[in-house]
């Protein structure tokens, strides 16, 4: 690519002062490889309940509680606020075009695990401390299931909501969306997986049962004690911090695991599931990685590739074949760092299915057919005296008229004008999209005139990100174009950064997709 991240593992932001740590775990000191890779649980319906849209739907209770969950060997148990006994959460497992309801439940404590700031918006000292609301990121449902942020609730009170599931097979996940304290919810361990199945992706015949396994990666810092640690700014009445950076790397919540694997095809579904940290994912001893599928499902044919960039809430569906490497020890790293060791067992075994060359069909969303085209700036602000950092989409804050209002089932482009030094990561809530491709200009000249001086050639995405997103890199001083039919439900969604750390300070906006009798008006 052209365009490339400022800093390594970060989206380019210098980091402020902040006030001095406590002491820290220092992983180099801990053995590695000791603790066996966990596989989070998956959750069980508990009987059938009548839905909103059809009829008898499986049920199912998503309770966040405080849990104690152990990271690694030598280091004392954590507490993490988890939808199960361990983090991450339970994985909810669904087929395409059979709905479900999910009760998500809050039963945690009235207290924060994490250092709250109340000038941020929806933050206030007037609000309970402790607030939830689930967003399934990447699904396509209904407004009022979509976990909008500001729909929160509190301890001993809970929300059921319907996923209709009508959308193809692909990774998803949930998390805690709640305005204000998103990160600190998310830091704290509110996530999970949610897989989306169906029959065209299972004729494939890829990898599955105990050779599919989920990797849920995400950085923490955490004291020597085990215990969680968020880092606060030098201004004790405006905590926040512009991104966050941690000292451990987990896997399945687990610091430096191994997985037991035999000489054969296995089939890893990737989440990047950290505030701020961006991966460079690559393998030791020179096992290729072939990728299969992205956010939002397999792409057309599988693509070679030599490190995997992951952004915040960025999905990758990847196979790695150990065929020819009994008893030897390979490593997925994020540069030099190690995350978790394949330790291929002495095994001969007849070869497995080979990978299907085409995957699927991708429909190519046209330019012609976009009935606008909307240019968005993705901004940041200092104000020493008011607020460190202040991130904007388009210019506004949250709480300003919303002015994003696409018709049902029409096509757009926008156009995320980056004037920032960062990579943010971009999510639109219910649809998916395609990336057309990005272009640097002259940032400069654009804050003076508004004016777009392009200083170089548009640059198509990478073959890995040619298929359909939910989430896209916007790279610094660039244009990048997405184009986005704007199927599913009429209704008021939000669009914002996935650094959870901007998304808290106003770097997210609600947009309305309107009925489509607008068309004609």
């Amino acid at each position: 690519m052209l365009l490339t991240l400022g800093m390594h593992g970060r989206g380019g932001h210098q980091m402020p002062k902040m006030r001095p740590a406590p002491r820290l775990i220092d992983p180099d000191t801990l053995a590695p490889f000791v603790d066996p890779l966990p596989v989070p649980a998956r959750a069980k319906p508990l009987g059938t309940r009548p839905g909103a849209s059809h009829g008898a739907l499986p049920y199912y209770r998503m309770a966040a509680r405080e849990i104690s969950h152990k990271i690694h060997r030598d280091v004392p148990a954590t507490r993490f606020w988890s939808f199960g006994d361990s983090f991450p959460g339970m994985t909810i497992e669904a087929r395409k075009g059979e709905g479900i309801l999910v009760e998500w439940a809050n039963e945690l404590p009235t207290r924060h695990l994490l250092p709250v700031d109340h000038n941020l918006m929806g933050a206030e000292a007037d609000k309970p401390e402790v607030r939830t609301v689930v967003h399934v990121h990447g699904a396509k449902t209904r407004p009022e299931a979509d976990g909008y942020p500001e729909d929160w609730y509190v301890p001993g009170r809970s929300v059921t909501y319907e996923y209709p599931n009508e959308q193809d097979a692909a990774l998803l996940w949930y998390h805690d969306h709640t305005m204000g304290i998103n990160r600190l919810n998310v830091m704290a361990g509110m996530m999970g997986l949610y897989v989306v199945r169906d029959r065209e992706e299972e004729a494939l015949r890829l990898p599955s049962g105990e050779f599919e396994i989920p990797l849920v990666l995400c950085d923490r810092l955490l004291r020597t004690d085990g215990q969680l640690y968020y880092p606060v700014s030098q201004r004790p009445e405006a905590p926040w911090i512009p991104e966050f950076a941690g000292n451990v790397h987990l896997v399945n919540g687990t610091l430096l695991p191994y997985v037991e694997v035999s000489p054969r095809q296995y089939r890893f579904r990737i989440l990047n599931g950290s505030n701020a940290f961006f991966y460079f994912l690559s393998t030791s001893s020179g096992l290729t990685m072939r990728q299969i599928g992205t956010d939002q499902g397999l792409l057309a044919a599988p693509v070679p590739v030599r490190i995997l960039n992951l952004a915040p809430a960025e999905r990758a569906d990847i196979i790695l074949d150990f065929t020819g490497r009994s008893g030897e020890q390979l490593l997925l790293q994020t540069g030099p760092t190690s995350l978790m060791q394949f330790r291929v067992r002495q095994e001969k075994l007849v070869a497995d299915a080979s990978l299907p060359a085409t995957l699927r069909s991708i429909p190519k969303l046209l330019e012609k057919d976009a009935v606008r085209t909307r240019e968005l700036t993705l901004e940041e602000f200092d104000n020493v005296l008011a607020e460190p950092v202040t991130h904007l989409l388009a210019g506004k804050r949250w709480h300003e008229p919303i002015s994003e209002t696409p018709v049902l089932d029409t096509t757009e482009i926008w156009s995320l004008i980056n004037t920032t030094d960062d990579v943010h990561p971009i999510h639109l809530h219910l649809v998916r999209f395609q990336i057309l491709d990005r272009r640097p200009f002259d940032v400069t000249e654009y804050l003076i005139s508004k004016r777009i001086r392009y200083t170089g050639g548009a640059v198509a995405p990478d073959a890995n990100e040619a298929g359909w997103k939910d989430t896209v890199r916007a790279s610094p001083g660039a244009v990048t174009r997405i184009i986005i039919k704007f199927e599913g439900y009429p209704g008021r969604y939000v669009w914002h950064c996935h650094i959870l750390e901007h998304e808290d300070n106003e770097m997210m906006r609600p947009y309305e997709v309107l009925p489509g009798e607008h068309r004609l008006s």
